[in-house]
């Protein structure tokens, strides 16, 4: 059974961090590569970060490098994002999502599943 939830989405004030969390089942989570994406209204889904099933070399968009890290637990089937020093323009949806193949994942093409996605508020 197929199987994403995002938690740990709220509001926060800019300059805070916010960890968020998505569980998988094992099914969705063993041998994939991860990634969380975020959409604001009336704009397309963005790429935020990956991390490959051996969770080495995880790859960040250029406005969240240095200030978000992914992460993931493979014995709980759990990936992490955590997000430090919060700006307003981070306010958005964020969707967790398993990638088709181990690594490599960095487009939304490459991803089959999808979470319902968590609400993150950044107050200015």
């Amino acid at each position: 059974q197929v199987r994403l939830v995002e938690s740990g989405g709220g509001l926060v004030q800019a300059g805070g961090s916010l960890r968020l969390s998505c569980a998988a089942s094992r099914r969705t989570f063993s041998n994939k590569g991860m990634g969380w994406f975020r959409q604001t209204p009336g704009k397309v889904r963005e790429f935020v970060a990956t991390s490959g099933w051996k969770g080495i070399s995880p790859s960040y968009a250029d406005s969240v490098k240095g200030r978000f890290t992914i992460s993931r637990d493979n014995a709980k089937n759990t990936m992490y994002l955590q997000m430090n020093s919060l700006k307003y323009e981070d306010t958005a949806v964020y969707y967790c999502a398993a990638c088709l193949y181990a690594s490599g994942c960095s487009s939304s093409s490459d991803y089959r599943y999808w979470g319902q996605g968590t609400q993150v508020t950044v107050s200015s």
